[in-house]
């Protein structure tokens, strides 16, 4: 299965990124599970991260990887939780919307 991955994977036998994330347990001298997402310019756009026995959301995280790329096309705009693709309701911060991001959604 790993042979048709098509992006490049990593290993961290020194440690040194998960000691760099902050996910290293050295006492156990295991990691959390940590998602980072870094775009193309190198900048950290989410990050998560769980306990050791809990599991992550794959269609939570591509919705996450779509909402960044739309967003860098979009600056102005905000997707809210139930965005999930091109063409769903987004939003325009402001200091109005504060404490009202469910009334503008409806």
């Amino acid at each position: 299965m790993l042979e048709k991955v098509k992006f490049t994977m990593g290993s961290d036998p020194t440690r040194k990124v998960s000691r760099l994330f902050g996910v290293l347990d050295e006492e156990k001298g295991l990691d959390l599970r940590g998602t980072f997402v870094i775009n193309p310019e190198g900048v950290l756009m989410n990050s998560e991260v769980n306990f050791f026995n809990l599991g992550r959301n794959v269609v939570e995280l591509l919705r996450k990887i779509k909402a960044n790329i739309h967003l860098a096309e979009n600056p102005a705009e905000a997707c809210p939780a139930q965005w999930t693709q091109e063409g769903d309701k987004t939003l325009k911060p402001s200091a109005k919307m504060v404490g009202k991001v469910s009334e503008a959604m409806k």
